[in-house]
């Protein structure tokens, strides 16, 4: 699709009402200053979307703009067909919106449990229960739980930091550049882990650099450039649309050559 095509700018989406709709999306943090400019994201129940492009894209800043933590000038955001608007990020917790930033997404000082106890300070009687759900997600967290995050490596983190965020029962989870800094190997775990995340009921929108992965994984795709929509579809059929590659001025054209010569991520269902 491209830029400006807004008939087909959710290509590939399935039919209904969406659990997570952008529209229009015009935000910034300076005054005057806009990093999106327009910017439109779709999300149905069970899907797992990805947000690719260049740096300075806008990736980061949709997300934060849909979890609240940047404010809104124009346009919209829905759940479930309600306006969330600007509404503060605790409130969305509590509407079924989880959150994974990219840095500093745990509590170094305090254990594996006392991190996820603090994903779960709103409802503290679920804790058992989500504890348990969370640990069959990634048993690694229950063999050590009383180890302090501080002393876990970077995808070990990144690992406690979403189950963290799974402790409310989301229904939909923002990533922001989850395998950020990770080797190739601790990448793909993330990955691996997102997808699982996703096939047990969590619909799931990740923003990344590696626009490959992620593009594997993913239902659908969007490309943003400069604020805005300038590409969307299938995952699989972005990752090898030379106007994509073409976007990313030979970064994507690398991973895709790359791909060619080693094994991929098992495909999605969907795309």
């Amino acid at each position: 699709m491209a830029l400006g095509d807004r008939a087909g700018l959710h290509r590939g989406a399935p039919e209904g009402e969406p659990l997570l709709a952008a529209t229009d999306l015009v935000a910034g943090y300076l005054p005057g200053v806009n990093i999106l400019n327009g910017c439109d994201l779709v999300l149905h129940p069970g899907e797992l979307i990805g947000i690719i492009g260049p740096n300075g894209a806008g990736k980061s800043t949709l997300l934060k703009a849909l979890f609240g933590l940047v404010n809104v000038r124009s346009g919209s955001v829905t759940l479930g067909g309600e306006d969330i608007t600007n509404l503060r990020a605790d409130h969305l917790v509590q509407r079924g919106v989880g959150f994974v930033p990219q840095n500093n997404n745990v509590f170094p000082s305090l254990t594996i449990e006392e991190n996820l106890q603090m994903g779960a300070f709103q409802a503290p009687k679920k804790f058992a229960e989500r504890f348990a759900f969370v640990s069959d997600l990634f048993p690694t967290l229950a063999e050590r739980r009383r180890q302090r995050a501080g002393s876990l490596s970077g995808g070990e983190r990144q690992m406690v930091a979403m189950a963290r965020a799974l402790m409310m029962e989301p229904s939909v989870l923002l990533l922001d550049e989850p395998s950020a800094g990770l080797s190739p190997v601790k990448q793909d775990e993330t990955f691996l882990r997102t997808r699982k995340i996703n096939k047990a009921g969590v619909s799931v929108v990740i923003v990344e650099q590696n626009a490959r992965r992620a593009l594997q994984i993913c239902d659908r795709g969007y490309v943003l450039d400069q604020g805005r929509n300038a590409y969307s579809g299938p995952g699989r059929q972005l990752m090898h649309d030379p106007k994509v590659i073409e976007l990313y001025l030979g970064t994507l054209a690398a991973d895709v050559d790359a791909a060619s010569h080693g094994p991929l991520l098992p495909p999605t269902s969907t795309s």
